[in-house]
């Protein structure tokens, strides 16, 4: 990998930047710092980056890239992703090292989340 030229930021939209950051905080304790009404920028995930309100969203099966989250008890996170309002839109399949999930978290964007095993 390249220095001087690596993945640092990730922006995706929201149709609630409120209810976005309130699930992420609930979730997987994200810490986010506002920058007006419509952006916000969140750091404590692994990656930092922000949530920009827009009317439209980003889900795979349009095409959209997939931000993919690793979790050592995965079942665990999908019980926290349920509780903080998330809806399950691929439940739990395994695939060549591992297995995963995908959700739709409340401001309409789907992630997923992956583990060695589904522990």
């Amino acid at each position: 990998m390249s220095e001087s030229i690596k993945l640092n930021y990730v922006e995706f939209a929201s149709l609630d930047i409120g209810r976005s950051k309130a699930f992420f905080e609930n979730a997987f304790d994200w810490r986010f710092t506002d920058y007006g009404s419509e952006y916000t920028a969140f750091n404590n995930s692994g990656l930092e980056g922000g949530i920009f309100a827009s009317q439209r969203v980003a889900q795979a099966e349009n095409g959209a890239p997939l931000l993919v989250l690793y979790a050592k008890n995965i079942s665990e996170v999908q019980r926290k992703v349920e509780d903080a309002g998330g809806a399950i839109s691929k439940p739990l399949f395994d695939f060549p090292g591992g297995c995963r999930f995908h959700f739709i978290e409340p401001g309409g964007n789907e992630l997923a989340v992956w583990s060695e095993s589904a522990k």
